[in-house]
């Protein structure tokens, strides 16, 4: 079976990365488990506190299902320990869930994955109408201060299974509060994969992902949060149903015109399974619900691949908002995907105007903890 179609078989598999996180044919086993499902995290007769639940798909735990834990942990603080499992389920997190962590027990993200398959086209089972792009999502995380380790969410909907679907994003995981941060995890999906977006559109909602891996293909990182990606992998996958290039695009911000920072991509890589030149590294989206948007992105130090198209990085997603009257940025970039050859194409920093664009200015009073 290709790769692109074997997805939905290697996360059930368990399989892991040969080199950076992605889905290969290595085998996760070869990662040395801790003996006791729960590993260094207590279990249900030896909490690590009393706000702690336990997950466990065969029955080892408080609960099978990661909703099911969720209902339970009312108020602030909870935490979910998840035992190595595929949890193949939708989970939506209420926003009252405030300063929920979730951890992954074994401390690889390729044995804990949270997994389900709607696109925005998928029909709804009551024949109310498809679900929309955020309604796609496998896993939606609304409450503020959400923390979550060695996690793999991801959206197996593909398109070779549904060809007369034209609704064909899948998000894997919708983050909407502020003070999220990731650590340690994996975002798997193809259209969509990882929506960084605030519970509404006059709210900042700051995220952090540091040593995360996101892969996909169109818009596959997207939203309006402030978010900050620190060395970080993306992985832009092949397209079969196309020919030409672009095969698709790694970032489609659509930052509020009134917020100052949209996203910001430092010390990662890009790289890719596609031939050289055939994605961009990123278009504006100006959602319908918001014409004034300016979206604002910033990549710096970071290393991108020869599949990101460097005479022409960025363009347009309508018309009517040309990038270059949005907030792009580039700083010391590396890499072949990062020369410079059209000059007017590769909007740069100086090093005074970069020493305003780090993490710490992004992120303001919050310090998320490592």
């Amino acid at each position: 079976m290709p790769a692109y179609l074997s997805r939905r078989n290697v996360l059930l598999a368990g399989a892991a990365a040969g080199s950076a996180l992605a889905l290969a044919a290595a085998p996760a086993q070869a990662v040395r488990r801790p003996r006791a499902p729960f590993g260094r995290y207590g279990s249900p007769r030896a909490r690590l506190t009393r706000s702690t639940l336990y997950v466990h798909p065969a029955g080892a735990g408080d609960f099978t299902g990661v909703q099911a834990a969720v209902d339970a942990a009312t108020g602030p603080g909870r935490t979910l320990v998840l035992a190595p499992g595929v949890y193949r389920e939708t989970v939506s997190v209420p926003a009252d869930r405030t300063g929920m962590t979730w951890i992954g027990a074994s401390g690889d993200p390729r044995d804990v994955v949270v997994v389900y398959g709607n696109a925005a086209g998928t029909p709804k089972p009551d024949g109310s109408g498809t679900y929309g792009t955020s309604g796609s999502a496998t896993t939606t995380l609304r409450p503020d201060g959400f923390t979550a380790r060695h996690i793999t969410f991801a959206n197996d909907w593909l398109r070779a299974d549904h060809p007369g679907v034209s609704g064909t994003q899948a998000v894997a995981v919708k983050v909407m509060g502020d003070r999220s941060a990731f650590f340690d995890c994996r975002f798997l999906g193809h259209q969509d994969t990882l929506y960084a977006d605030s519970a509404s559109l006059d709210t900042v909602a700051r995220q952090f992902f540091a040593r995360c891996y996101a892969e996909g293909d169109v818009d596959f990182v997207f939203g309006r949060a402030t978010a900050v990606f620190e060395d970080c992998s993306f992985r832009t996958l092949v397209r079969p149903d196309l020919t030409s290039a672009p095969f698709g695009f790694v970032f489609a911000p659509s930052t509020a015109v009134t917020n100052r920072h949209g996203f910001l991509v430092t010390g990662s890589r890009v790289s890719g399974e596609a031939p050289d030149g055939y994605y961009k590294l990123a278009r504006p989206w100006v959602p319908s619900s918001d014409p004034t948007a300016r979206p604002m992105l910033t990549v710096r130090e970071t290393h991108l691949g020869a599949g990101i198209d460097a005479v022409a990085p960025y363009t347009n997603m309508a018309s009517g908002y040309p990038w270059q009257h949005q907030r792009f940025a580039e700083f010391r970039n590396t890499g072949p995907g990062a020369v410079v050859t059209v000059p007017a194409n590769r909007p740069r920093l100086t090093p005074a105007q970069a020493a305003t664009h780090t993490r710490q200015t992004w992120l303001g009073d919050w310090r998320p903890r490592a």
